[in-house]
């Protein structure tokens, strides 16, 4: 028996974007697969019922993976590949398996020797990166720095170092609802010639994109406020 092949499909970053930043191939691809695994099943669930392709919700099979699910459980659930069940990945927003778990399904895939395939669609990290005009030639996503303000500072500290040591561009993000408080430790911490890139509501059309120096963010009033966004950073 042929196995399964693993589509990794990416979602949308703002709501109703679908047709503006996902190829039709991409959402045609849909149509085929029954077995789901996804970082929030509501979301996916949302996401597909959005796509308006007259599949029934009901009959799909959704296997939940965050950081607590047991890699024995992805193990198991991934048998359906071994089975010639095709299987989708579904990231909570962008691409899959870029600071997203679906990674740990598509390790799983390799082992069991199916088909890999990613499908085209939006990534915030690197949206961000392409609208900066910092270094994409060498670059380094760090996720989510430290809540403790001690630890974050401390962070931001070394990522502007380890960015002036090897001319790399840093790029990281933090919780929504704490993106204005990361924007001032970074004004307070990083030298006045580090240039930031600030990216919100990627694909919005309330999108926000600028690349200043620290000293010109010191004298710019922004709310990122629960706004989805990138932080690029490159230290000279």
């Amino acid at each position: 028996m042929a196995k399964g092949t693993i589509y990794l499909i990416p979602t949308v970053l703002a709501p109703d974007t679908q047709n503006q930043v996902l190829p039709d191939y991409t959402i045609q691809q849909i149509k085929s697969i029954e077995y789901f695994f996804v970082e929030n099943v509501r979301t996916a669930r949302r996401f597909i019922s959005s796509l308006k392709l007259g599949i029934n919700i009901e009959g799909l099979t959704f296997y939940l993976i965050d950081k607590h699910t047991p890699a024995e459980e992805i193990k198991k659930n991934a048998q359906v590949l071994a089975k010639g069940k095709d299987v989708g990945v579904i990231s909570e927003a962008g691409c899959p398996g870029i600071a997203d778990p679906g990674a740990l399904v598509v390790n799983v895939g390799h082992k069991l020797g199916v088909k890999v395939v990613p499908l085209v669609g939006p990534s915030s990290i690197f949206l961000a990166l392409m609208s900066s005009g910092l270094n994409g030639q060498s670059f380094a996503f760090k996720g989510y720095l430290p809540i403790d303000k001690q630890d974050r500072i401390k962070a931001v500290k070394q990522l502007e170092k380890l960015s002036l040591n090897l001319q790399q561009t840093q790029i990281f993000m933090e919780t929504p609802f704490r993106n204005n408080q990361m924007l001032e430790v970074i004004k307070q911490q990083c030298r006045k010639n580090t240039k930031l890139c600030v990216a919100s509501n990627l694909t919005a059309d309330d999108a926000y994109i600028a690349t200043k120096t620290i000293q010109e963010w010191k004298n710019t009033t922004v709310d990122l406020h629960k706004k989805p966004t990138i932080f690029v950073l490159q230290a000279y």
